[in-house]
């Protein structure tokens, strides 16, 4: 299965710095590896991140999704890289694409700095949902930037 999957720092606050975002993304790619899914794609804003992976059968969404959560929110405040206190917001997107889309989907990702100075991260989640005819109540999508 290839599945992106979206979630955002908590409140949506801006703590993902340049200074250490690829050790982040490094961390978090050595999750994915570890649980035997393939990394495709990884890309983040100060706010949020985008993942996109082949994922392998043996693990549910939601197994996986909490231990990259837990696992970086963890490493975050072990190596005193966010000098706020720093949590995931609850929640996260997956959704899941044809192994044709793959080369799109990776070129999305890749170009996640370019895309948000047009549109904002809370229009471009709704997209998503729009686009993948999730039902969907704003009460429980991404709070607002705080």
């Amino acid at each position: 299965m290839h599945i992106q999957f979206v979630f955002a720092v908590k409140y949506r606050a801006a703590l993902i710095s340049d200074e250490w975002r690829e050790r982040l993304h490094q961390y978090m790619t050595g999750i994915f590896q570890k649980n035997e899914h393939k990394l495709l794609q990884i890309n983040s804003m100060p706010d949020h991140v985008h993942v996109f992976i082949g994922m392998r059968p043996h693990q549910s969404v939601s197994a996986l999704m909490q231990l990259v959560k837990g696992e970086t929110s963890k490493w975050i405040k072990e190596q005193r890289l966010c000098n706020h206190p720093f949590a995931w917001q609850e929640g996260y997107g997956a959704f899941s694409y044809a192994k044709s889309q793959v080369a799109d989907v990776v070129r999305y990702i890749q170009n996640q700095q370019v895309h948000h100075r047009k549109e904002t991260f809370l229009d471009e989640y709704r997209k998503f949902l729009n686009a993948f005819e999730v039902d969907w109540d704003e009460r429980y999508i991404f709070k607002e930037l705080q």
